[in-house]
């Protein structure tokens, strides 16, 4: 494999790939951002960040993502949660993106997906824009040179922005398709400049694979205490719950900020990057994030900025509330090496409750932890998703239902047998709103969320005095030292009670109506959870 050179006679016709012009295969940051600038994606920022904007689409699509419905696929796919595209469909999609790429230039990036090597999973990322090749060589694991002599591409993914499907031809919904083909290994994806979706169809692609293996894929952040990874914890959640900002704590290392495993060795991070939200972003509460904003090769996206200057404006959000930055891992300081934990002691459910009925930490039993993950109630926040423009509370199983290729108990199922033999303790965290719903209250301070989250880690809460949460269960600390004791009783944060007991009801209501689908395959403790 020819090594960030230009190779117009491309190993990529050994995979029916041909007719490009030149191939420019695993080119390091500056020569990519040389090419993105020669190609008029983008402008330099400070300090040697990559700024672009991803025009029409500024969040993922995922009523335009598919899965190729073939033989080996047809009974283990979740079809209620992920659309069909047929095989003769997906064929005909594949013939028009060769058809389409011909005779234009193309970048390619070797990298891998998973940092345990027993189970890593080798992908090869077909680019029509450079900064696409930027992006995922940070957000992806990147092999050394010699490791790349010999790579063998297991998946393929190719992403056009330029093309646009068919819905007629192709059995897609739209002009824009993400398309995943399990027996072919390969992935399509058209219509969109949105870099995240070259990260999220690799993530789901391992959400297929790795239950076979027993290991459980995992939608979460997660990080260690220093000089011990035994003391591992994981943080799921959506987008815009924290995953990131609460994960990236100065005093304890960071495995990785989004996408994990948890094999019968411990925690392995996915990625070798990270994608962060930038809006609001506080070089004093988040000042290792906020300083990748200004490093060489960091993508920025979606962001205003001062065309002179080129100085961020974090506040401005006139193209979406979702800008980001992607960065690698190496970028924070205190990330770890290996990209490798123990099993995790704490597992912390993140949740943006815009109802402001949730406190902001509770305990979990094993029951109500399975509860809540096949529930992954939260808020989807503005932007990360086209046509939220204001949260909106939503049920996604397993904090991460766009990426579930199948059925949440097979998630549910491996999540439970892992917390009951290694023994971790579960919590509820809510960052979203507190005094009244989202309109009236207010977010919940930062401040208290890692102080509270300091004391769970540190296991200074395993001796606190709680209370039983008289709507659903779960139980909750009295006081935490440095925490407004009036924010651990959300109740008493409504200036009308009454009206807080009213919000609670109705949330209790929405999550046993949202629970109904998964009775039928959940065993007796958790019922009793789902019935009260």
């Amino acid at each position: 494999m020819t090594f960030g050179r230009v190779n117009p006679h491309s190993r990529l016709e050994g995979q029916g790939i041909s007719g490009l012009n030149n191939v420019y295969y695993n080119f390091i940051e500056a020569d990519l951002i040389s090419h993105a600038l020669q190609r008029r994606e983008g402008e330099l920022g400070q300090g040697g960040a990559f700024l672009v904007s991803t025009g029409k689409f500024t969040g993922r699509s995922p009523k335009d993502k598919h899965v190729v419905m073939s033989d080996s696929v047809r009974d283990t796919i979740w079809w209620e949660n992920n659309a069909r595209m047929s095989v003769d469909g997906f064929d005909a999609l594949y013939a028009d993106f060769l058809a389409h790429m011909k005779g234009k230039d193309y970048f390619v990036q070797d990298l891998v997906a998973g940092a345990d090597a027993t189970v890593s999973v080798n992908v090869r990322m077909v680019s029509e824009l450079a900064w696409h090749n930027l992006f995922i060589r940070h957000l992806l694991r990147r092999p050394n040179r010699e490791e790349l002599d010999s790579f063998v591409p297991e998946y393929t993914v190719i992403n056009c922005p330029s093309f646009q499907a068919d819905p007629e031809r192709h059995n897609c919904r739209s002009s824009t398709v993400i398309a995943m083909n399990f027996d072919k290994k390969l992935i399509l994806i058209g219509g969109t400049e949105y870099a995240g979706e070259n990260k999220k169809s690799v993530f789901t692609l391992l959400n297929y694979l790795l239950p076979e293996k027993g290991i459980m894929p995992m939608h979460c952040s997660a990080n260690h205490a220093k000089g011990n990874p035994v003391d591992t914890a994981v943080f799921f959640g959506l987008s815009g719950t924290g995953k990131t900002t609460l994960s990236a704590d100065p005093d304890r290392v960071l495995i990785g900020d989004d996408e994990h495993g948890w094999s019968d060795r411990g925690t392995f991070n996915f990625e070798g990057g990270c994608y962060a939200k930038t809006i609001n972003l506080n070089p004093e509460a988040e000042p290792e994030i906020y300083a990748t904003t200004s490093r060489f090769g960091t993508v920025i996206e979606n962001m205003i900025y001062n065309a002179e200057t080129k100085e961020l404006d974090f506040e401005d959000d006139s193209l979406t509330a979702n800008m980001r930055c992607a960065y690698p891992l190496e970028y924070i300081s205190n990330a770890s090496e290996s990209a490798l934990g123990g099993h995790p002691k704490n597992i912390i459910m993140l949740t943006c409750d815009a109802f402001g009925v949730l406190p902001p930490i509770s305990r979990l039993t094993p029951a109500q932890a399975m509860y809540h993950f096949l529930s992954g109630f939260t808020s989807k926040v503005a932007g990360t998703e086209r046509g939220v423009t204001e949260p909106e509370p939503t049920f996604s199983t397993c904090f991460g239902a766009p990426f579930m290729p199948r059925r949440p108990e097979v998630y549910g199922t491996i999540l439970r047998e892992k917390i009951a033999r290694h023994g971790a303790t579960c919590w509820l965290v809510n960052t979203g709103w507190t005094g009244g719903a989202y309109g009236v209250g207010s977010r919940m301070p930062i401040k208290a969320t890692r102080a509270l989250l300091t004391a769970a880690l540190s296991g200074d809460l395993h001796d606190a005095e709680f209370r039983k949460d008289e709507h659903f269960g779960f139980h909750v600390p009295i006081a935490v030292k440095g925490v407004d004791t009036a924010l651990l009783d959300p109740r008493s944060t409504w200036s009308d009670g009454d009206a807080y007991d009213r919000q609670a009801a109705k949330l209790v209501s929405m999550f046993a109506d949202n629970f109904e689908q998964y009775l039928p395959h959940i065993d007796e403790d958790v019922r009793a959870v789902a019935i009260g």
